[in-house]
């Protein structure tokens, strides 16, 4: 089975090497004989090349090629011509012309595949992640690898420029669960001890500021026990940075140097303008503190119109400090009984107690409340949702996040209804700043860290951590492109005793704090740089560059939605005495 090495790939040949001896190889992407000669579409990541077999110019070959079948594994000799005149394929680079063959040697054979090698497959998922290798074969995937490759090298080169140093952390690392489950890995020299694989390298990234490495980054793995979604996996990859001697804007600059690169090399777009919204700004906007900008509908907050209203529901809201809450359908007022009880069913179904909706007509209000509302109030809904007739209004009221966060999701189920995120879409980034830092868990009627515990409040809100925890922002920060959060980061405590300060509003002990902490808190005791930082979550935002819905489309062997790897059975039982050396028996 000898053969020669390649001297083009499959999708380099043009005009300009007709007449020149080549060497392919590949796999056999289709095969077409008709009565005589044999077309093979050869191909490989570069591409695909128009290859004949024909008797009388190689009978040998032509012999050989009656064997072949798809997914064959050859190697070919032959000579570049130009495609007879009227057998062109414009939709192949290749396409001008193909190889006449005068030696082939079959590398490898190939069961028929459990599905065809081609996009736009009819397949289940699980089917292409059982044969991931295969599916790793179509077209579209190869190009999200290729295109991932591409931003890597491209993140390299960039902080390289801007003089950042990359530095591997471990893999290994005490568990400290403040978010996420841990993945737990027994030690075997240390009976009843674990090392925890890390949610990210946030500690270690710290430990570097103090030790003088001002600028880092890694592109590193991270490890999270939770339930999965689209854009979630239990193992995923983040760039990591961190920086010390900076302030917020700083960071800003950075990603935003960044992100201008990505989108001129990878979509050819310039980079538009980052708008800044706080994170109440967005909630009352948005109602997401991840707005999809593409959908232009904002939603508008109507305490102010019913400060003075005799509407029990409105006015017990407002003494309770909730919020009043409007989002304008352009164009749906006549929406049937019938749609706009679906659209109450799916706002119950996030948790609100009912909608209110309002047709605008010429010259009233038609709602079912409009009987409890002043002329005045009236007046004023209309001209703060800035409603024409024709259009239909939606009113929510109660607790202030959730009920933000409810219309928030009805915003976006209307976006959906009335078409209005067109795959053409330009992409919108924004910051999203002051989150608040902590927020209350009404399960465990306690105060849990936002983002995580090394955020920095705003320092004039220091003063209120204990006595008024809901009231303290962070100094955080997320980057939103298209409704999705790819980076989130903030300036970081480098003070021992805030840090001292908000373990204790969180309700960490000393003694709980020394043990899960102590190594960074002593740390921050020998000189610690103010400094900060960020991590972008690199599958998220390889995802949204490919125009894909979902990260195992840009994962090379991704895991299912329920955290398992069919392809090769992950995870899976071990040996029994591999049991007994990690001192672990399973009940």
């Amino acid at each position: 089975m000898q053969f020669k090495t390649r001297t083009h790939t499959c999708g380099e040949l043009r005009t300009s090497d007709i007449g020149t001896k080549v060497t392919l190889n590949g796999w056999v992407d289709t095969r077409r004989d008709l009565g005589g000669l044999i077309f093979i579409d050869l191909r490989d990541r570069f591409g695909i090349t128009q290859i004949v077999f024909e008797p009388g110019y190689n009978l040998e070959a032509h012999s050989a090629a009656g064997n072949l079948r798809n997914e064959f594994v050859i190697s070919i000799e032959g000579k570049v011509r130009q495609r007879p005149e009227g057998t062109e394929n414009p939709a192949l680079e290749t396409g001008q012309v193909d190889v006449m063959v005068n030696k082939l040697v079959i590398l490898n054979e190939a069961k028929t595949p459990p599905f065809p090698i081609k996009d736009d497959v009819e397949t289940s998922e699980d089917t292409r992640l059982k044969y991931r290798y295969l599916d790793l074969r179509r077209p579209s995937m190869q190009k999200n690898i290729l295109m991932r490759h591409k931003m890597y090298q491209i993140v390299r080169r960039y902080f390289d420029k801007n003089n950042f140093v990359e530095i591997e952390t471990p893999v290994l690392m005490k568990s400290t669960p403040e978010g996420a489950r841990d993945y737990l890995v027994p030690s075997r020299l240390h009976k009843g001890k674990f090392y925890a694989l890390p949610q990210s390298p946030q500690q270690y990234k710290q430990l570097l500021m103090v030790s003088g490495f001002d600028r880092y980054f890694q592109i590193v793995k991270c490890f999270r026990d939770e339930d999965l979604r689209a854009d979630r996996q239990p193992e995923f990859t983040q760039i990591d940075v961190e920086m010390s001697f900076i302030d917020q804007n700083n960071i800003f600059e950075i990603v935003e140097g960044l992100m201008k690169i990505l989108f001129k090399e990878i979509w050819n777009k310039d980079l538009p303008n980052i708008p800044k919204f706080t994170f109440d700004e967005a909630m009352e906007k948005y109602g997401s503190d991840k707005p999809d900008l593409r959908v232009e509908m904002e939603m508008v907050t109507l305490n102010h119109v019913f400060e003075n209203t005799s509407f029990k529901v409105f006015n017990d809201s407002i003494k309770n400090n909730g919020i009043i809450t409007g989002l304008l359908a352009p164009g749906c007022g006549e929406y049937t009984r019938n749609q706009l009880d679906v659209l109450t069913d799916f706002v119950k179904k996030q948790g609100a107690g009912g909608l209110i909706w309002m047709r605008v007509k010429e010259n009233e209000l038609e709602a079912p409340i409009a009987k409890f509302l002043s002329d005045d109030e009236k007046s004023n809904i209309i001209s703060s949702l800035n409603a024409k007739p024709g259009d239909l209004l939606f009113i929510l009221t109660g607790p202030k996040l959730k009920t933000l966060n409810i219309m928030g999701q009805l915003r976006l189920e209307m976006a959906r209804r009335l078409d209005l995120i067109k795959s053409d879409a330009e992409p919108k980034l924004l910051w999203v700043t002051d989150f608040p830092l902590f927020e209350w868990d009404e399960q465990t009627k306690r105060f849990y860290a936002m983002h995580h515990p090394f955020t920095s409040p705003r320092l004039e809100d220091v003063d209120f951590m204990e006595s008024d925890p809901a009231r303290v922002k962070a100094r955080a920060y997320d980057l939103v492109l298209n409704g999705s959060e790819i980076a989130g980061g903030s300036i970081r405590i480098h003070n021992a005793d805030l840090q001292a300060k908000m373990f204790k509003a969180l309700g960490i002990s000393e003694e709980e704090a020394e043990h899960k902490f102590g190594f960074l808190m002593n740390a921050f005791k020998f000189g610690a740089p103010p400094h900060g930082g960020i991590a972008f979550g690199f599958d998220r935002m390889a995802m949204i560059f490919a125009g894909e819905k979902s990260i195992r489309e840009v994962i090379a062997f991704p895991k299912t939605a329920s955290a398992v790897s069919i392809m090769d059975d992950a995870p899976s039982t071990v040996d029994e005495n591999q049991l007994k050396e990690l001192h672990i028996k399973i009940r």
